[in-house]
């Protein structure tokens, strides 16, 4: 479909390049004024266009003129001046589009040019590259241009202080990987003052091997996961502790909720039996939410009807369903409490605390470009989910590369015996060789055949991406066989050594078809850059993968039937097609697949930018009054609405709870009565209620300075909104991994994960305001406040990858004299006799 209106109406991406080419025009009429000026005056230009764009300018003003300034500037620095067709890719990435340029057309210096236009708005540009060696190298090489020009660069990359991390931000151009950009925009969410921040809002971004970051990882999501700060046994004391509390006298339960209170009395004993002075101050919070928690499982939570014990492990029941749960667990510290209760064995609790995919954050800058050698077969999905059009460059030379017709064989084994022969026979003639395989396996077979023919050969796998460029860099040369996986080597060109043109050039074996079109094209495109000689074809078998999944049946019977031996391939367009077939329907498979991952995440990335944005602004705000305010009275809101329902009679209205609820989270032993509610509205109840609460929480105020209240209140809302936040998060995991059971019931899962996140949602900012709200009146003002981290951290990959270096130990100096219960001066957050102590 997207084919024939392609036809009737024109492919949009070719009418912007015909555009484009004008602007080339304009540009390259500059040459000669760019040419006559002096490095000074070069330089200077930057500082005019910046100018320009505060006095109210914009990018597309100044792009001729500033890309005629670097393309000057290029030639000057590396002796490479950008051809015609490399400021065509730069414009299609000023336009902030996908420039789909092939093998050695010189990708990394169009992307350079285009950054420097952007660049000139201040507001920082990321060049983003697949690896720490890549990111670095192209600083090394290119980022001279923009020094030259008169603009900082940086390099961030893992393991950096935050210090260091704010530098390389700060710079116009920052250089990094798409890892290291998602993990810190993740733990900008989750500082606790606004200096420790590393990123500037997200402005523009350049994606080298834009598929592969886009598209190949786009359903990998990146996670940072934690330890929470709970000792298991103190699920076992406040487990101790509550099998003494009585109902009525120690604690209050509300069934329609199913919320547990202590009582003052039920206070109190907590206090003694914990030898603590205040059950509400900051430092007992963890103290607290255990005991409410045990309550709850013993409370709330009913064995054989909530859960069941079975092997030894609590194992929730479905309450729709009445079936078995087996491996989702309550969240909270709520499954960890019934361990208790039941007498088995306490899990240690581990959550995420902060999650996202690649492709929301990068659909959050203002402006995205990519470049890739492959592109065009993926279209569609660019264009929908990130906005950008694919703008295929014209070669600067024609391609003389030839591709031949797949051969397929009737088996494997035949298949790589006919590998390693013409691997052997190029071998001889000296023709460098690029063998492409599917899988490190595959690599690995071809290499042990190769060395029982005694061939010398290199083997990538994209272990040691140094050295595999340096590999991938003389796979050029006479006599030179490389195996590589075919994602290896990428950003890397193949330039072809002294004598191997005569002998027609490099010769690319693909020894499988891989899954998508794309991959087998950046195979193919390593032979031929620039217009060299070269040449590839792709070796298959019956048994292969992709064709066992798609129609080799037909084509097996078929070589059967003509009588052909296992070493006699079939060379054949139509083959090649039915491959090709296979492989769309394939791609369109994993696209679908990918689509549904962001409708998914969508739902997440809703909920994340308004807690993101609403943490932000309390990060930021110097008063909190209004917003904590507002909390209390949406939480007596709440609870008189819960109590008073408007279909029943005010005779039965449970007035009792009410005034239960706001004495043990909101107000003093008895300072509510009943009576004093009794017969009134509900309107006129909410009233009475939040003017005694305002009056309770004005006189709190009024024991300590306006200062340290303000900071009590910034302490309290970003723990609770930082621990609720982290616990929706793990309960909206759980709902996504048993959503898809919907469908038997001929529900849509995703309408109904959109529906059940948003009432989850909804009830995570009703306990984010009820929590607050109690802790406000509840806790004791301190002097010392410091904010803490809810949980500790690290950047991990699904394949369990730590991304995050472990802090530096510092040396500890004669003299200084600490204590051992003391927190350890190496900064691990450890006391001092079990860090470094410990030894001592």
């Amino acid at each position: 479909m997207l084919g024939l209106l392609k036809k009737v109406v024109g492919d949009p991406s070719q009418k912007q390049l015909k555009k484009n080419e004008k602007i080339v025009d304009q540009i390259e009429a500059l040459a000669d004024d760019m040419r006559k000026l002096s490095d000074d005056g070069l330089k200077q230009k930057t500082v005019e266009f910046q100018k320009r764009m505060e006095d109210g300018d914009k990018l597309d003003d100044i792009v001729v003129p500033a890309l005629a300034v670097v393309r000057e500037a290029a030639g000057r620095v590396l002796g490479e001046y950008p051809y015609r067709v490399q400021l065509l890719g730069a414009l299609a990435l000023h336009q902030g589009n996908i420039a789909e340029m092939k093998t050695g057309e010189g990708k990394t210096l169009v992307g350079t040019i285009a950054v420097y236009v952007q660049a000139l708005a201040r507001k920082g540009v990321h060049i983003v590259t697949v690896n720490n060696y890549l990111a670095g190298r192209d600083l090394e090489n290119y980022g001279r241009i923009f020094q030259f020009l008169g603009l900082t660069v940086g390099l961030n990359e893992t393991g950096l202080s935050r210090e260091e991390k704010q530098a390389a931000y700060a710079a116009d151009v920052t250089y990094s990987t798409n890892n290291e950009l998602g993990f810190d925009y993740l733990r900008d969410n989750m500082v606790l003052y606004k200096e420790q921040m590393v990123q500037r809002p997200l402005n523009f971004a350049l994606v080298d091997e834009v598929d592969s970051i886009l598209v190949d990882e786009a359903r990998t999501p990146l996670i940072i996961s934690g330890s929470v700060e709970r000792k298991t046994q103190l699920y076992a004391q406040a487990n101790t502790f509550v099998r003494v509390l009585k109902n009525e006298e120690d604690y209050t339960y509300d069934e329609k909720t199913k919320n547990v209170q202590l009582t003052e009395e039920g206070v109190n004993k907590a206090e003694r039996a914990f030898n603590i002075d205040n059950l509400y101050d900051q430092k007992h919070v963890q103290l607290n939410h255990h005991i409410t928690q045990a309550l709850k499982a013993h409370v709330a939570m009913e064995r054989d009807g909530d859960y069941v014990v079975e092997d030894g492990e609590a194992v929730i029941v479905d309450q729709f369903t009445g079936r078995l749960m087996k491996g989702r667990r309550y969240s909270d510290g709520l499954h960890q409490a019934i361990e208790a209760k039941e007498g088995l064995q306490i899990q240690k609790e581990s959550m995420t605390l902060a999650s996202t995919t690649f492709q929301n954050y990068f659909r959050m800058y203002q402006k995205l470009a990519g470049m890739t050698g492959t592109a065009k077969t993926e279209e569609e999905e660019f264009r929908n989910i990130y906005g950008m059009d694919v703008m295929v460059v014209p070669t600067n030379k024609p391609i003389a590369r030839e591709d031949k017709a797949d051969l397929i064989y009737k088996t494997m084994e035949a298949k790589f015996k006919a590998v390693v022969q013409e691997i052997e026979e190029l071998y001889k003639k000296g023709q460098p060789v690029l063998v492409g395989t599917v899988s490190v396996e595959t690599s690995e077979l071809v290499s042990k055949m190769l060395a029982k023919k005694r061939i010398r050969h290199h083997v990538l796998n994209a272990k040691n991406h140094e050295s595999e460029a340096e590999i991938i860099e003389r796979a050029g040369h006479k006599g030179s066989v490389t195996i590589a996986t075919n994602m290896a080597g990428r950003g890397t060109d193949i330039k072809l050594g002294d004598g191997v043109k005569e002998i027609g050039g490099l010769h690319v074996l693909g020894t499988e078809r891989h899954e998508s079109r794309r991959i087998d094209n950046q195979l193919r495109g390593r032979a031929g850059r620039q217009g060299d000689v070269g040449s590839s074809q792709f070796y298959l078998s019956m048994e292969d993968e992709l064709m066992r999944r798609f129609g080799s049946d037909n084509m097996r019977s078929m070589m059967e039937r003509l009588g052909m031996e296992e070493d006699q391939p079939i060379e054949s367009k139509l083959v090649s097609r039915a491959v090709e077939t296979a492989q769309k329907r394939v791609e369109g498979n994993n696209f679908d697949a990918r689509k549904q991952v962001l409708q998914y995440d969508d739902v997440m990335r809703e909920q994340r930018e308004i807690i993101y944005k609403q943490r932000m602004e309390v990060i930021e705000a110097d008063n909190l009054k209004a917003i904590v305010e507002n909390m209390m009275k949406s939480t007596v809101e709440r609870t008189v609405q819960l109590h008073t329902p408007e279909a029943e009679v005010q005779e039965d209205w449970d007035l009792a709870a009410i005034v239960s609820y706001m004495n043990s989270q909101l107000l003093g032993d008895d300072e509510l009565a009943e009576q004093e509610i009794k017969g009134k509205e509900q309107d006129e109840i909410i009233e009475i209620l939040n003017d005694k609460v305002m009056q309770a929480y004005n006189a709190k105020q009024q024991e300590v300075t306006e200062e340290h209240m303000r900071e009590f209140e910034k302490v309290i809302v970003l723990r609770t909104v930082d621990r609720k936040w982290m616990n929706h998060i793990d309960q909206m995991d759980q709902l996504r991994q048993g959503i898809h059971l919907r469908a038997y019931g001929q529900n849509d899962p995703l309408r109904e994960y959109r529906f059940e996140g948003f009432s989850m949602f909804e009830a995570m900012v009703a306990e984010i305001e009820d929590e607050v709200s109690m802790y406000i009146m509840k806790a004791q003002v301190q002097q010392n406040l410091e904010r803490q981290k809810v949980a500790e951290g690290k950047a991990v990959r699904p394949t369990g990858e730590e991304q995050e270096k472990q802090p530096r130990r510092k040396p500890i100096r004669k003299g200084e004299t600490i204590g051992r219960n003391d927190p350890c001066i190496c900064g691990s957050g450890k006391k001092y006799k079990n860090c470094c102590g410990a030894s001592a």
